[in-house]
């Protein structure tokens, strides 16, 4: 098959079906067509065909990127400092310190660096994301992201002690924002990874053949981007396990249960060996990723990133499936980011920090996961479920999280007040929920014109972190207006938002639907690049 035009990504679809074959005769000025027969919309350059090297190479950057580090254990370590900070101006039962000019409790504090570090994740997106898909330099983001990842994690060597608690707490902040950064630079990569396999190709030669339709056609694409992302958030559950489980015998090599000291000095060697485990499974991806050509920005790539933002911000309205999923998308996503918060801020007071049965949950956690995800696929596999049935299911299991910890603003006997509730509630999400970071990512490849993956990617994530920065705002602040400063109460409002966000989702977004409205947009940007162009011609 041609190869097209190497200014443009190999995966970028034409925005309508074009025909194929040698012109045979004209007749009264109309051009007749001989063998006449449809394009796929994935061409193909076979230097930039997915590897199984490149494949292995992007799972493992996966499971080096597991969120332990950043998004697990240093966390935990800076509001372990931060308790114990709050412990010794105030006693042993004193959850008040005084924060960003007023006094607020530990749990409220946690919200609000949460909604920091979202917030400034919002503005870096909004630089980064619009040009990122534009010429084959785009890796080099992820490495740069990455690097600075790495610095913060082995940086908790020297926080852990309470009177560093303010360097914790900036360690935390300045840690999620690049753990997310990395994450979602890393997963947009994968519609592209997809959309080059062998298997697509020889989809894309029936469809041209005419053996397969459109709609099947497109069906085996949705169904390899769910494969891949599916089997690296499968081959990464099993990863961490590994990993964990040799942190558990970190753990008692250092006696973490002797002494507060031990435990806190235990805290900061799990995110720095964590760290060590990324920096060496991340080093494949780097040389292997092959740099497939981004789109031909046709005008001056700094003026180009900023009209290709502008661009696709005005023309999302048209794009209406697309804005009705980052619609559902900012909803949900709120609400599950600011459950999982909340949760773990009232798991970490229950098992009172000890490092060594955080470990052993996370183990169960991460074992569950890998079971629920690979229960998921399977059963969409099996059945040939589509994106969102899957994506619907696992909203459900968010409701019922969130209505549990509702029962704990009323009484103490239920609600994440009790050790055994964390123990299911590892259980719960691992099976249940867990499997959403794969199936919304893939939600956002269905809804993404070929071609924007980053650019796309980064709209959404700005949507996902200002609701991760709303969320938590609006908790803190429901924590702090309570009366006897119930820990729980943030609930009534998280439930309430996934079912609404589950309800609207399900009646409004058709993805069958947004591929028509895709396909208009493309054509529309292809028109309005040509007219930009000074010789009025398009490459």
């Amino acid at each position: 098959m041609a190869a097209p035009d190497p200014g443009l990504a190999p995966f970028t679809a034409p925005a309508v079906d074009p025909h194929k074959g040698s012109i045979a005769a004209k007749q009264d000025g109309e051009i007749i067509l001989d063998d006449e027969r449809p394009v796929a919309p994935d061409q193909f350059d076979e230097r930039f065909e997915t590897g199984k090297y490149e494949l292995w190479a992007y799972y493992a950057y996966y499971i080096g990127n597991n969120g332990l580090t950043l998004f697990n254990f240093a966390p935990t370590a800076a509001q372990n400092l931060l308790y114990q900070y709050a412990e010794l101006i105030g006693g042993a039962n004193n959850d008040i310190v005084h924060f960003a000019g007023a006094d607020r409790t530990i749990n409220s504090v946690v919200l609000l660096c949460n909604g920091m570090a979202f917030a400034i994740q919002i503005v870096i997106f909004l630089i980064l994301g619009s040009y990122a898909d534009f010429g084959t330099f785009r890796p080099n983001i992820l490495i740069v992201l990455s690097i600075v990842a790495f610095a913060i994690g082995f940086a908790w060597l020297g926080v852990h002690t309470e009177e560093k608690w303010q360097t914790g707490l900036g360690l935390y902040i300045v840690g999620l924002i690049a753990y997310q950064l990395c994450l979602t630079y890393w997963t947009a990569a994968f519609p592209g990874l997809a959309r080059n396999t062998r298997e697509m190709r020889q989809s894309a030669q029936a469809f041209e053949e005419g053996s397969i339709t459109r709609d099947q056609y497109d069906f085996a694409d949705s169904m390899k981007r769910n494969e891949l992302s599916n089997v690296a958030f499968y081959i990464q559950s099993l990863g961490e396990i590994v990993i964990l489980a040799i942190i558990v015998g970190v753990l008692f090599g250092l006696d973490v249960n002797a002494s507060v000291a031990n435990n806190n000095w235990g805290l900061s060697v799990l995110i720095a060996y964590a760290t060590g485990c990324w920096v060496l499974l991340a080093l494949p991806w780097f040389f292997l990723e092959k740099r497939r050509p981004g789109q031909d920005p046709g005008m001056n790539i700094v003026i180009a990133g900023f009209w290709q933002l502008r661009s696709a911000v005005t023309q999302i309205w048209q794009l209406r499936q697309s804005l009705f999923y980052l619609i559902g998308y900012f909803l949900l996503g709120d609400s599950l980011n600011t459950t999982v918060t909340v949760i773990a801020t009232l798991q970490n007071s229950i098992v009172a920090y000890n490092t060594l049965q955080l470990t052993y949950l996370l183990l169960v956690g991460i074992a569950t996961q890998a079971i629920g995800i690979w229960t998921f696929w399977h059963i969409q596999k099996r059945y040939r479920l589509s994106t969102k049935t899957m994506f619907n299911a696992i909203a459900v299991g968010i409701i019922l999280l969130d209505g549990w910890g509702m029962i704990g603003i009323w009484t103490t006997k239920f609600g994440f007040h009790n050790l055994w509730e964390v123990w299911v509630y590892q259980v719960f999400y691992g099976l249940f929920v867990c499997p959403w970071y794969s199936y919304s990512q893939t939600m956002i490849s269905e809804v993404t014109p070929r071609g924007k993956e980053f650019l796309f990617f980064s709209l959404f994530s700005i949507i996902g972190k200002t609701s991760s920065f709303i969320g938590p705002l609006v908790s803190s602040a429901i924590i702090d207006a309570s009366p006897s400063k119930n820990n729980s109460t943030p609930f009534y409002f998280l439930f309430g938002l996934s079912l609404a966000s589950f309800l609207f989702l399900l009646f409004f977004v058709d993805l069958k639907k947004s591929r028509i409205e895709q396909q208009a947009f493309l054509e529309r940007e292809a028109e309005k690049k040509k007219r930009l162009r000074p010789d009025g011609m398009s490459k």
